[in-house]
């Protein structure tokens, strides 16, 4: 039987097995089963629907990307789980990060569709399953330790749309160059310099501050502070995702990118909303590729970006002042209104040096009104170091090593020592020092693309209180694509 004929005899019982599930789940639904139950149901039938395509992928790849150029198709599934030691604790709060837990793990898998309809048109659909627990219900770090934890609710895996955007792009010269396959991006020579407008769902870190050292937590490094610039408070949901549009401006090694986007209704809220210069999010990025060349192995990458977000917030002075007059523990939630601000900027670089390559940040924001989508970090340094494994004559491996110091804006560290909470930290009290983190990570290539990451982190000052910590985590992730 030819590979053709074994490939349509699995997507033939692929699609029994998903009609036979689905009317089972129809039946289940007109039997009055109980609402777990049919949440059970429902997982099996995505799982059953997701392990039956990538039968087919993994055995059909060469029938489905190089001879149709119009589409890519990939997949992600990363497994971690995540320990830290006990630690010194004489006190805790409402949002401290608890001094004795069990392992933590947590679970994503995202498909990567994208689809070329029209010459330099893309529509990109990325489905997605979470689920997992994040220490303390994802609470007592500003840098927190896992970037796969989401503050959610519920920690089953729940499916929902990630992304699902369409891109039109204009080409501004007639110079072209190649574009492998990749996630969201089809194998294809395409125009090189461009203007493009992307409109839809996406995260807002799919097209700015993206480093190519410490940008993405399923083979990097894990912590929210090294996803990229710990104090951009970048506009999302729960999830990390956001709407809006996207404007990009590519040419030679000069980007000039822009976005209008929506803001959650509430402070790390799952509802988004945008109501013109009450509550939006703006952000304008200038990235220089080869700053500094000296040939391919040896060069230095720019970005500077400069964001605003306007939306429901509270205000840290007014919730001090109206705490200190009622005697009471500040609350910022009692403060917020239309129209407040959050302004900021970042600054980083890349130095690619051969095989060693180097990454240092900046972040700034004003710190005046609430964190309202990321985490409570106003300043923040980091910089660390990423290793070719070919080094060590591993070409597939790599590791890395990175170091962040977040810190707080008067009126926020006030607040919190007055007895206030943030969406993601407060001890009650707080004896103010600089939250610093240590991050260490070895990705080994296990078998294809299948990798094996060990992690190490030293938190210093959890949630910026002298009185607390330090923090010894350790983790181990599973990744894998295709």
């Amino acid at each position: 039987m030819s590979r053709h004929t074994n490939n349509e005899w699995r997507l033939f019982h692929c699609s029994q097995l998903i009609n036979h599930k689905y009317n089972l789940v129809v039946i289940i639904l007109r039997s009055g089963y109980s609402a777990k139950a049919i949440f059970a149901i429902r997982m099996k039938l995505l799982f059953t629907a997701t392990f039956s395509f990538l039968s087919i992928l993994l055995f059909a790849q060469d029938t489905i990307h190089p001879a149709d150029k119009h589409l890519s198709f990939h997949w992600q599934a990363t497994v971690i789980p995540q320990y830290h030691f006990k630690f010194y604790s004489p006190y805790q709060g409402t949002n401290s990060l608890l001094p004795d837990e069990p392992i933590k793990p947590s679970f994503t898998s995202t498909f990567f569709i994208n689809y070329k309809p029209f010459k330099n048109t893309y529509i990109v659909f990325d489905p997605e399953a979470a689920g997992g627990y994040g220490f303390s219900q994802t609470l007592g770090l500003a840098g927190f330790s896992n970037g796969e934890i989401y503050r959610v609710g519920d920690p089953k895996p729940q499916p929902y749309i990630a992304r699902l955007y369409i891109e039109q792009r204009l080409p501004l010269t007639q110079r072209k160059e190649n574009v492998e396959d990749d996630q969201n991006q089809i194998r294809e020579t395409t125009y090189a310099d461009y203007f493009s407008i992307a409109l839809g769902k996406f995260s807002l870190s799919d097209f700015f501050d993206a480093s190519e050292i410490c940008n993405d937590p399923r083979v990097q490094f894990l912590n929210w502070a090294l996803m990229g610039s710990g104090s951009w408070d970048y506009p999302a949901n729960t999830r990390g995702y956001t709407m809006g549009m996207v404007a990009q401006y590519i040419y030679h090694d000069f980007h000039l990118r822009g976005a209008l986007t929506t803001v959650p209704m509430e402070a790390n809220g799952p509802e988004l909303q945008f109501i013109w210069n009450k509550a939006m999010g703006m952000i304008i990025e200038f990235e220089k590729k080869k700053l500094i060349y000296t040939n391919d192995r040896f060069y230095i990458d720019g970005s500077l970006g400069i964001y605003q977000n306007i939306a429901h917030m509270g205000n840290y002075a007014e919730a001090i002042k109206n705490g200190l007059t009622s005697f009471s523990a500040p609350d910022v939630i009692s403060t917020r209104a239309y129209g407040r601000t959050k302004t900021g900027f970042y600054i980083s670089v890349d130095n690619h040096l051969n095989k060693v390559h180097h990454y240092i940040n900046y972040s700034w924001n004003d710190g005046k009104n609430e964190t309202f989508a990321f985490t409570e970090i106003d300043r923040s340094f980091a910089t660390g170091f990423q290793f070719d494994g070919s080094i060590w004559k591993r070409k597939k491996d790599f590791a890395g090593i990175a170091y962040v110091n977040n810190g707080l804006s008067n009126d926020h560290r006030t607040y919190l020592a007055n007895g206030g909470y943030g969406f993601i930290i407060g001890d009650g009290r707080l004896n103010y020092g600089h939250e610093q983190i240590i991050e260490a990570y070895y990705s080994w290539n296990v078998w294809k693309k299948l990798f094996v990451s060990p992690d190490y982190q030293f938190a210093m000052h959890p949630a910026y209180n002298k009185d607390r910590g330090p923090v010894h985590i350790v983790a181990i992730r599973f990744h894998i694509e295709i």
